[in-house]
């Protein structure tokens, strides 16, 4: 013990004397740097000195020499402002000229509308005298055929039916192709509210998860002296552990996909340390928890990188990472979100939108969906609000809450949110589920279409949105292949149901063939 104190005083008389010494050398250090420095200081007032006066002297060149180019220049701008003015005058001069122009037209303008008034009191005067006409017709018809007024009007009308329908085709062919210059200007609303139509939900939850035990003597230890073990990990984690006669398995069950994630992962590791009482519970609990809020920031950063949107808050991000971890018919939600906000972002590109608010929107569309299952209302409402909380814009906000109709889509974004969920859900192949459904749907469409007459083939495509109709042309006519699209369309609304829209092409061909010998 004195041999350790006796060290002791000696490492501290050592470090006492070492500070000292190293103190009176700064001291003197200080002192030969004051001298330099004043040395230095009398040198620069000199150099100083010399140049002001330098400095002065050339300043003084210098404001002459630019006096010289001001004046230059402003002569310059006075020049042409003078041409400036010149070229006004001529320009008004045109202008005056081009409004008395525009004053003749719209005087003519209000001439023809007159004209056109006056022309349709004719057409009611000729309409008048042509219904005269045709009561006098039909009774001189039914004199001469010995007919009564009905007959002869059911005769008359069953001749011109086929010229009728022919007319009826040219007349909504023309106006198609006149409500398709009018849809340029007001495209981008029709767009957005006719996709959304057919937005569904789809529900498909998975609520447990199991773990494989190395034994069943490890179920006794989860269990503890009187239960005591499990209560406490149903208390720390907030699941319900299931622990039944199945054997080597435990289940964990929670509609809170994260809390049985960490669940999951905090009993492999109570497990592997082989020591199962509540504290370590606790400890590896947390352990747990900390390590899975990381994997899960990871995973919402990587799809926010992957979109290529920015400063979205780190709690929403790792709803987004949690959506990993969950599956509606067996399709991956955290895909989904992220091939939803690549169809947002198609979308609001081709409607000249702001493509990364469509993306951030359609990535964040289903956050509610991984949310404690307490909260209040639909995945859509309470992934809103948590997403209004974390600082989210009013425009996604709204879009999110409104992709299920739980709140009216107000906004053009709102409905292409609607219509990319519908759309990753019932693409081909996106859910396994529905995959029976699908086949048997394009079977159904291409039977309604074959029962008509005239169709030789017909071939459902683009995942049954679109059916090429084809026809024989020695039996439909241009004119009748309009309304042959329009039976067919009416006919699977009636009898079918389907998402989205189904665009059926009328398809006719006349082929020419020549022999040269």
């Amino acid at each position: 013990m004195d041999l350790i104190l006796a060290s002791l005083l000696f490492l501290v008389v050592g470090l006492a004397v070492g500070f000292v010494i190293r103190n009176l050398q700064a001291k003197k250090e200080v002192l030969e740097r004051e001298a330099k420095g004043d040395e230095i200081i009398e040198k620069a007032k000199a150099q100083a000195k010399d140049i002001s006066y330098k400095a002065r002297k050339e300043a003084k060149e210098a404001a002459q020499e630019e006096k010289k180019e001001a004046d230059k220049y402003a002569e310059r701008v006075k020049r042409e402002l003078n041409d400036q003015e010149k070229d006004l005058n001529k320009r008004q001069a045109k202008l005056e000229s081009k409004m008395d122009e525009l004053d003749d037209k719209t005087k003519k303008v209000e001439k023809r509308e007159e004209d056109v008034k006056e022309k349709e009191l004719d057409a009611l005067k000729e309409k008048e005298k042509f219904v005269v006409r045709q009561e006098e017709y039909a009774s001189k018809l039914s004199e001469v055929a010995a007919m009564t007024k009905e007959q002869a009007k059911d005769e008359l009308l069953d001749t011109m039916k086929e010229e009728a329908q022919v007319d009826f085709s040219k007349m909504i062919t023309r106006m198609e192709e006149e409500a398709k210059e009018e849809a340029e200007n007001r495209a981008k609303r029709i767009v957005g509210i006719a996709i959304q139509r057919y937005a569904g939900e789809h529900v498909g939850e998975k609520t447990i998860s199991t773990v494989d035990l190395p034994s069943d003597d490890v179920k006794g230890r989860l269990i503890g002296r009187e239960g005591r073990n499990i209560r406490a990990f149903e208390q720390i984690c907030g699941v319900d552990l299931i622990i039944d006669d199945t054997p080597e398995i435990v289940v964990i069950s929670s509609f809170n996909v994260v809390r049985r994630e960490i669940a999951k992962d905090t009993i492999e590791k109570l497990i592997a340390d082989g020591r199962i009482h509540p504290a370590k519970i606790e400890e590896f609990h947390d352990k747990s928890k900390a390590e899975f809020e990381k994997k899960l920031l990871s995973l919402g950063e990587k799809a926010q990188m992957e979109i290529g949107v920015h400063g979205i808050h780190p709690e929403i991000l790792k709803l987004v990472g949690a959506l990993n971890f969950r599956t509606s018919y067996t399709q991956n939600q955290y895909q989904h979100a992220i091939e939803a906000a690549f169809i947002c972002g198609s979308m609001a590109a081709e409607m000249g939108l702001n493509i990364k608010q469509a993306r951030r929107a359609g990535l964040l569309h289903d956050i509610g969906k991984v949310l404690d299952a307490s909260a209040e209302g639909s995945h859509a409402v309470i992934g809103a609000d948590f997403a209004r909380k974390y600082g989210e814009s009013a425009d996604v906000v709204h879009a999110i809450r409104a992709h299920h109709d739980d709140e009216k889509p107000e906004s053009i974004l709102a409905h292409i949110v609607a219509a990319a969920d519908a759309i990753s859900g019932a693409r081909p192949g996106a859910r396994k589920a529905l995959t029976e459904s699908y086949v048997s749907r394009l079977t159904d469409i291409e039977e309604i279409v074959n029962s008509f007459e005239g169709v030789s083939k017909s071939y459902a495509i683009s995942g049954g949105r679109e059916v090429r109709v084809f026809v024989e042309n020695d039996k439909v006519t241009d004119e009748e292949t309009v309304m042959l699209s329009r039976s067919i369309a009416k006919q699977i609304e009636e009898q079918m149901s389907y998402p989205g829209t189904i665009k059926i092409t009328v398809v006719r061909e006349t082929k020419a063939v020549g022999v040269a010998k």
